[in-house]
């Protein structure tokens, strides 16, 4: 055969494969120039805050500003150990985020799904708009709850008002996981003799695991995150972490190395988590997204 008439098919064939190969390799230099344009800030926040942390307070009021300090030193997480009982605060705060988003699941897993079957979809509504409402619409009234009864300045007064937080998120997630569920399945148990509680728990919750760790992780997160509830219901040993950060704060000045050192005690703990588990939160979230056929 003569390769001269086959070198234009050989050309034609080439073309198209650069070009699929050059928008490729385009797609992905956009691709991480867009994850670099998200990222960044939230980064070089995180990095000045460790920075700041690290510095004396002559260098974190210098002009210009130093941002690689020229001899760390951690005296300012010491420093607000000692002015303030953070691990007390610490221990306040996963009390409350803890048992918040267990109460959460024991409540919220069993709406969803009951809210997921009867295809309630104004309930379903309903929960978005409560987790929509100012956390302050619930403030007042719980407030003035918990004045009349004396359970202001305890942790189940945090506790109940965290439920506010936790319980809309669980089941609103698990109602998108529950109407992906095949009902064949319930329905093979109901007719081998279980009841709806018993299909519910041996067959619906095992299947919905990863929204029911999806549903956890976002519950703590926002209920450890939370500022409003703990400053207005807590006491002086009842604070949780992101009010302890706010009383490093003085009338006098603002000393950036104790505030920055205790922001990244509050961050720290979140952010290990999420970076330990956002493979589960990934499949989980994947996971409710197949609807069932």
């Amino acid at each position: 055969m003569d390769m001269t008439s086959t070198s234009p098919q050989i050309r034609a064939y080439r073309g198209p494969d650069l070009g699929f190969r050059l928008r490729r390799l385009l797609g992905r230099v956009a691709f991480w120039l867009s994850v670099f344009a998200i990222l960044s800030p939230a980064v070089l926040v995180l990095l000045w805050m460790l920075s700041l942390s690290l510095k004396t307070e002559v260098e974190n009021i210098a002009y210009p500003p130093v941002f690689i300090p020229s001899t760390p030193t951690l005296d300012n997480f010491a420093e607000v150990f000692r002015a303030s009982p953070f691990g007390q605060y610490t221990i306040n705060s996963i009390i409350v985020s803890g048992t918040s988003t267990l109460v959460g699941l024991l409540v919220g897993v069993p709406a969803g799904y009951g809210i997921a079957k009867a295809r309630a979809s104004g309930l379903a509504v309903l929960v978005l708009i409560s987790r929509m409402t100012p956390a302050l619409s619930y403030l007042i009234p719980l407030f003035i709850l918990f004045s009349f009864i004396g359970l202001t300045g305890t942790l189940w007064s945090l506790i109940i008002t965290h439920l506010v937080i936790t319980l809309p998120i669980v089941v609103w997630v698990m109602i998108g996981f529950f109407e992906d569920l095949h009902p064949e399945l319930e329905e093979a148990a109901l007719i081998d003799g279980c009841d709806i509680w018993q299909a519910f728990i041996h067959v619906a919750v095992p299947l919905a695991r990863p929204g029911i760790v999806v549903a956890a992780i976002l519950s703590f997160i926002f209920s450890w995150n939370n500022f409003i509830f703990g400053v207005v219901l807590a006491g002086r040993e009842t604070r949780t972490l992101p009010v302890a950060v706010y009383n490093v704060l003085t009338f006098e000045q603002i000393a950036w190395g104790p505030l920055a050192a205790a922001a990244l005690i509050v961050t720290l703990p979140v952010l290990v988590l999420t970076i330990f588990i956002q493979r589960h939160i990934v499949t989980g979230l994947a996971s409710g997204g197949i609807k069932g056929g």
